[in-house]
């Protein structure tokens, strides 16, 4: 039984999105089931295991989780919670940062296109092709003609993904901005953690609210029935960790995966 209702949490496509109304904590009806939470985990923890080798085995189909989210929301700590218990084999997870030279002389998918899954591969995506119409739109560099543009072609770009067996699952994890102090508080803190620091963790935090109506732009103009976007509330790791296990699970379950049939005739064989 599903602790979470992510389903109301699915961005509709096309209509208006308003961040600042959804809230970045668990509703009511799954924070008064917190106790069961750690059990949930780790029983959708050995239904992901067993579902990520069911993908690996028939090689028919394909994953793609994108996460996306402000600066702190937790996206490589998501990624080490929810497959911590997942076999490497099959699985990785991809980072996209400020596009390199050789990748500025390209279109802007180029660089993603080589990263995502293979049939039997479920790939995370740690940032993703949403970072060309979020930072360049919020810091000018692209107009409204362009960024609508992109989408478009971001649309037939996951189109394709999902016409080719690959399922495309995106999550924008929803942080406040004064959750976010306290997470960057705690990086500074922590020596540890000096290393994550960025001067652009500052610098973007300082133009909040332009990210958030870029965000609201992006999810509502991509979301889609074949490649939907969750709006995750993740000011509680817990529950955004639980939140993103049970919607794969759900995913994967889709997929309607079976075993492949043994290539050889297992009969004639014995152990002697």
């Amino acid at each position: 039984m599903n602790i979470i209702h992510w389903s109301d949490w699915r961005v509709p496509d096309g209509k208006p999105l308003d961040l600042s109304s959804l809230p970045t904590l668990p509703d009511p009806r799954s924070e008064a089931q917190n106790g069961l939470w750690p059990a949930r985990m780790n029983a959708l923890a050995v239904q992901l295991n067993g579902l990520q080798s069911m993908l690996y085995a028939c090689k028919t189909r394909g994953l793609l989780l994108v996460l996306q989210g402000m600066d702190t929301a937790g996206k490589d700590g998501c990624i080490r919670s929810v497959f911590a218990h997942i076999s490497p084999l099959g699985v990785r997870a991809e980072a996209f940062g400020v596009p390199q030279a050789l990748e500025k002389r390209h279109d802007f998918l180029w660089r993603i296109h080589a990263k995502t899954p293979a049939l039997g591969e479920m790939v995370i995506f740690n940032r993703s092709h949403y970072e060309d119409v979020l930072v360049p739109k919020v810091q000018g560099k692209i107009n409204r003609p362009l960024c609508e543009e992109r989408y478009h072609h971001i649309r037939h770009f996951e189109s394709l993904l999902h016409d080719s067996g690959v399922s495309v699952v995106k999550c924008y994890l929803h942080i406040s901005k004064d959750e976010q102090k306290k997470r960057l508080q705690a990086r500074l803190d922590d020596p540890l953690k000096h290393w994550k620091v960025q001067a652009s963790d500052f610098e973007d935090r300082q133009h909040w609210r332009q990210y958030m109506h870029a965000y609201e732009s992006a999810l509502q103009s991509t979301s889609s029935d074949e490649s939907p976007w969750y709006v995750v509330p993740a000011d509680s790791k817990a529950y955004r960790d639980l939140f993103v296990a049970e919607l794969l699970v759900h995913t994967l379950q889709g997929l309607s995966l079976t075993l492949p049939s043994p290539p050889l005739d297992l009969a004639h064989f014995k152990l002697r």
